[in-house]
């Protein structure tokens, strides 16, 4: 368990271990969010990582990927086809 004191202008220092297992450093923001009856400290750039993830569930399956090589197989015709269409099919 990690225990912060409040300062009287109201901050905190969140304690190293915290700070390395949320990924944040100097300058970084982070934010509070209301859970059931606790308030939950986070990296909010890893809340919308998970956000964005929860979106795309299913995606891949409704595009008929079966695995990871699907994936990139796919990429590389996007990037093939980007590629002729800015530089002439015979470049």
């Amino acid at each position: 368990m990690n225990v912060a004191r409040i300062s009287a202008k109201g901050q905190i220092t969140i304690p190293i271990e915290i700070r390395k297992r949320l990924r944040v450093q100097e300058g970084d923001k982070v934010v509070f969010i209301e859970k059931d009856d606790n308030i939950v400290l986070l990296n909010p750039n890893r809340l919308a990582w998970n956000e964005l993830q929860k979106g795309f569930e299913g995606a891949a399956e409704e595009a008929g990927f079966q695995n990871e090589q699907d994936v990139v197989d796919y990429c590389n015709e996007v990037r093939r086809e980007m590629w002729e269409e800015r530089n002439g099919h015979n470049a």
